[in-house]
């Protein structure tokens, strides 16, 4: 996957739409310093800019496996182009989240949007509690963001109570 080409291809829409977004999953923990292997693009957007993101993803050549009012997911036959997963918040999350953002330097040493690492902590946990499957891989992504100097341990112990994944901090003390 042409990483590099992916983002540069949604950051130019969401320029010419003047939204925000943000690189998270595998993308986001690697710009916070830990890289590991990952086959997609996963980005936060607000969620009034879903129906234009998927309107514009359609016309790049994405094809739409799964839409819900939270999530949509996109795979392009070009393997390059690969597969993008968009998590739509709205509200005061969106408001937390993108007032947060920060340009790091990303894949190809592009400079992209990204979370605060307390954030991109919330999102793993989040999908923990959706699809436990993911448990493993995302645990070790919230293992090391935690071991990221400045990071607010409390904060995302928070996020631990508030989706019931205590027993799964215990692991990781």
């Amino acid at each position: 996957m042409d990483f590099e080409r992916v983002l540069a291809l949604i950051r130019s829409h969401f320029d010419d739409v003047g939204e925000p977004f943000g690189v998270v999953g595998a993308l986001g923990v690697a710009a916070r310093g830990f890289s590991r292997t990952t086959f997609d693009v996963d980005i936060v957007a607000p969620a009034s800019a879903q129906a234009a993101l998927i309107e514009f993803l359609e016309a790049a050549g994405y094809r739409t496996e799964h839409r819900s009012a939270g999530y949509s997911n996109h795979v392009h036959a070009d393997r390059d182009l690969g597969r993008v997963d968009v998590v739509y918040v709205g509200g005061e999350t969106a408001e937390r989240i993108f007032a947060g953002v920060e340009m790091r330097p990303g894949a190809g040493g592009v400079d992209m949007p990204v979370p605060r690492a307390e954030h991109l902590a919330a999102m793993k946990l989040f999908g923990i509690k959706n699809e436990p499957t993911q448990a493993l891989q995302d645990l070790e992504d919230v293992r090391r963001i935690l071991e990221l100097p400045r990071v607010d341990r409390e904060e995302i112990r928070g996020y631990f109570n508030r989706y019931g994944l205590e027993a799964l901090l215990e692991r990781l003390d």
